[in-house]
């Protein structure tokens, strides 16, 4: 697998190696191994898959509090999507900033999201298929959120009246709730925070 640097510390994409022919294609989706030989050394507990139908729904900017801490590794198994991320890890150099990459079902691309980002995406297709595995599991208590058109973030999206969830709806801006990461150096073990 090929990881890249994306700019913000600790946030990296990941390309897997793909064996395709007239047949289709293979691919090992995750390995513990390959990951720990790339200095990416979380432990997983949980996978999760999202579906969702029309083109132009998007879920986020989600997160969760301290102590429920969670690393994510996310891509796409159907149509495409715009993967975004805002570090909210106060003191980070890139605090506040975003990333975004277009996840597909052809290009079979990674994004490895470390604790402290607020996280949402975009379906540029119909029928966008989603997965994702976490280092922690969810807890109510301590989900959050951010505005997905927050300001003073300026996320580009590419649509101007997404499709939202009732909760993703009235999400408060990040200035309104404040960031509950300190940033400490990055530590790919998924203790960053």
């Amino acid at each position: 697998m090929e990881v890249s640097q994306t700019g913000i510390p600790g946030l990296v994409t990941i390309k897997p190696k793909v064996f395709g022919d007239n047949r289709g294609f293979f691919l090992e989706t995750y390995s513990r191994a390959a990951f720990a030989a790339a200095g990416l050394d979380y432990d997983f507990v949980q996978d999760n898959h999202a579906r969702s139908g029309p083109k132009g729904v998007l879920r986020g900017l989600h997160f969760q509090r301290p102590p429920s801490t969670q690393a994510k590794l996310v891509w796409v198994v159907r149509g495409a999507v715009l993967d975004v991320v805002v570090d909210l890890r106060v003191g980070s150099p890139t605090y506040k900033k975003w990333f975004g990459i277009e996840l597909t079902e052809d290009n079979f691309m990674r994004l490895m999201v470390p604790r402290g980002f607020a996280h949402g995406y975009v379906t540029l297709t119909e029928n966008a298929e989603f997965m994702y595995k976490v280092d922690a599991p969810y807890v109510p208590a301590d989900d959050a959120g951010i505005a997905w058109n927050d300001p003073e973030i300026g996320i580009d999206w590419p649509v101007a009246e997404p499709i939202l969830s009732e909760k993703d709806a009235r999400q408060p801006t990040l200035a309104a709730l404040g960031s509950p990461f300190i940033y400490q150096g990055h530590d790919t073990s998924g203790e960053d925070s």
